[in-house]
Formats: C-alpha cells, structure tokens, sequence
C-alpha cells in the first residue's frame, strides 16, 4: 500500500510534464491494437453479483433509498454460486457469435467478485480466474468491468444519494485512491484483461481519478489493451447506453451496451425481453454505423443463465453463424439515400451487403451506385437473384436504379442478407 502511495505522489509531482501513450500513440498503432475490437461486432456483456439474490437493481437500489445498505448486503449469504460453470457460459457465448465478453469484477456496490487483497468486501471464491480461462480456451477476447466509484467504502465520498462521507478530505480521498489503485494492481496482474470497461467515472474529475495514471498503468503491463471511454476522457472507445444512436457517432470506434430486458442484472419480474428479431435488428444497426453490440446478460446467484437469454442468445447465434461474412470484419455501410435500410461493405469494400428486415413488396432498389455489378445471391443461402437497371441515359453520369428480385422463399426468419458483388470498390454518386 505504502508502494502505492508513493507512485501516486510522485505521479502528482511530475503531472505536467508526463506524456501519456494516448498522446504518443500514432493513428496507426490504435488501429492496429484495435483492430480485434471493430472486427468483432458483438460482445456479450455480464453483469453478476449479490444483486442477483434479491433480484433487485445493482447497487442503485441502496443509493436511490428503495433499500437499506444494511439489508442490501445481507445478499452475501445467499450467493451461492453452486451451479455456476465457467465453461458452459463460455460455450453459450461463443456459439451466439460473439468474439468477446466483459464480466463485472466489481459493480458500484464494491463488492468484489475475487477475493481481494486490499479490503473484506469480497465473495471468498475466484469467480473471475475460471471465466477468463474459458473465454480464452473458446478463442475470445476477455475483458472485465470495473466501478471506479465504490459506495461502500468508508473513505469514497459519497454514500448513498442523500447521504455524504464528507466532502473534502484529501486524506480520506488518498486512502481510497490508494485503495483503488490496489484493486486495479490485481485486475492488472491476475487477470490482465484484454479490454477494462471502467463505470462510475462522472462522479470525479480525471485528476482526482487520476485517470493518466491508470491509462499508463495498464498499457506499461499490457500495451495492446483497450479501455472503454468511461474514464474522463483517458479511453480508446465510445460506449453509448441502451439508447441505439439514431445517426452514426463521431467517435471512430464505438460500442452499444443494451440490456435483453430493462434490467442489467438478473430480476426475477423483468420479463419484458427483446425479441430475438428485435436484437438482431439493433445488432444489423450497430454494424451498419461502424460499431459494435455489447449485449447484457444477468445470471442468477446460483450461476444458471435464465431460459430466456439462453434462448436469446442461441438464435443469435443461428443468424451470425449464417450471415458471419456481412458481421465480422465488414465496415461501415453506404448512406440511406442510396439504399433504404441498414448496409455494409466487405473490408475490400468490394462487396456490398444489403439487411432486409422486412419482406419486400416488390424488388428492393440500390439508387446511385456507379459500379457494374458481377453478381448478387442470398447470404447463408447461395441462391442467385436477378436484377436489372432501369432509366440508365447514355448522356447522363446519373447510373441507373437497380432493381433486385427478392423470392419470398428465401427470406430469413429474422433478417435476411444480401450480397452484391461488384467489379471494384464501390463507386457512388453523389
């Protein structure tokens, strides 16, 4: 501890003159180390804890006063976690199509899900350990939430939301600093993910989180890591909440975190789930706008996965397995004026993939698109469509509309996928 403070104070002397490697870090370097991130798509994000046992909101529901601290925290004894298989959870993320997964080491609540070193709010078992070594037997990125803010710890400053510790004390704030630090030591050094998803930052500015700091402290141990934007401005990636952005967000690289139901973390009376079309349709959104769909699931104390996110997440799984060549590695899609619905293109930007999320009345229309088109066919299907331009002028530069015919029989159940080879990268008027 008394290590930690030290680096702290000596980080606070040298604070003008540090250079981070966010600032050294060429566009090219970032792209490279994000590189798995954007050809991902889909991320499944876990949010478990005691929580669980109640079925009641994490953390925020002793904050907001529906519950007292004290009875929030008789959750300990009944997480039992007695049917909790680390493999299984595994093998159900792999087989949605998912090419990462993000597990809450430790929500606001501070109660940690390993067994920490640096204080007693802790499950007495490695919940951790055995999921990061399953993700990555199935060939997934790991990557591990962490609350930055901990209302549970005497010297945090804030408590619940009427409710204050104090509210200046730089030798309390020290001591959590100190704290934090040496939780995020272990994260670092057992775990060593390949992507932190940090929360709770808005509480604190990025000095007093001393955000450069941990930056420069993650990727000293690993520089290929990736850290969400979730701490002050010190993060690699947008995270967008629930809400699908209506238009693309101007960050390069971005990602949705979105619940299946209304509820983070498993609640026995949340039965208002998405639909697996409903998912699909906001994941077929996502890709077209560039990013990524970190999409939630609560297990219950005892480590079993609710039937209806099972379900969930195996017809994911069906439509990512049929339509993987237009999800992973695919790019930001053509605008809506030359194509009334979500697109993408091949990395080559060669092929040109249309989602149908509806059935078409009539041939579905490409407007503006210069290139000449090789060939066009179902994806996960193989079927050959026809099509044909119409109001092509020999003295005009404006291309003609295409046209393709769509047979009702080859419709996916969820959303089907187009694909429209073309003779080069594609070529659009403007």
């Amino acid at each position: 501890m008394k290590r930690l403070s030290l680096i702290i104070l000596l980080f606070a002397l040298v604070q003008p003159c540090f250079v981070s490697a966010q600032e050294t870090e060429t566009p090219e370097q970032k792209d490279k180390r994000m590189e798995w991130f954007a050809e991902a798509k889909l991320g499944i994000f876990i949010h478990w804890g005691i929580y669980a046992v109640n079925g009641i909101d994490e953390s925020w529901s002793f904050f907001n006063g529906y519950i007292s601290h004290e009875d929030y925290m008789k959750q300990l004894k009944g997480f039992t976690a007695k049917k909790y298989d680390a493999v299984s959870w595994a093998e159900l993320i792999k087989e949605s199509g998912a090419g990462y997964a993000v597990l809450t080491s430790k929500h606001h609540d501070g109660v940690a899900l390993w067994p920490t070193k640096c204080n007693d709010l802790h499950l007495k078992k490695d919940y951790i350990k055995p999921f990061m070594k399953a993700l990555r037997d199935e060939g997934l990125k790991t990557g591990l939430y962490f609350s930055l803010l901990d209302w549970s710890h005497p010297d945090y400053p804030n408590f619940t939301r009427k409710e204050k510790r104090y509210e200046d004390d730089s030798l309390r704030w020290n001591n959590f600093l100190e704290f934090n630090f040496c939780q995020l030591n272990e994260i670092i050094t057992k775990y060593n993910p390949d992507l932190y998803w940090f929360d709770g930052d808005w509480e604190q500015s990025a000095e007093r989180w001393q955000a450069p700091l941990i930056r420069e402290t993650i990727l000293s141990h690993n520089p290929n890591a990736i850290i969400n934007s979730r701490l002050q401005g010190y993060g690699d990636y947008a995270t967008p909440e629930q809400g699908l952005p209506v238009t693309r967000p101007e960050a390069e690289y971005w990602e949705l975190c979105m619940t299946m139901n209304d509820s983070w973390g498993f609640q026995h009376n949340d039965l208002n789930y998405k639909t697996p079309n409903q998912i699909i349709r906001i994941l077929v959104d996502c890709i077209s706008m560039g990013g990524n769909l970190l999409l939630d699931i609560g297990p219950k104390a005892d480590g079993t996965i609710a039937e209806e996110q099972v379900d969930i997440l195996k017809e994911l799984g069906r439509w990512t397995n049929k339509h993987s060549e237009a999800i992973y590695g695919s790019v930001t899609g053509i605008p809506l004026e030359h194509f009334y619905g979500p697109t993408a293109l091949s990395a080559d930007r060669k092929t040109l993939f249309l989602f149908l999320d509806h059935k078409p009345i009539g041939p579905v229309v490409i407007k503006g698109l210069k290139n000449k088109v090789n060939r066009i066919w179902v994806l996960g299907k193989g079927t050959k469509l026809s099509f044909d331009i119409k109001g092509k002028q020999y003295w005009s530069e404006v291309p003609g509309i295409l046209y393709i015919d769509v047979p009702e029989e080859v419709l996916d159940p969820q959303v089907t996928v187009i694909s429209v080879l073309l003779d080069g990268e594609i070529d659009l008027h403007k």
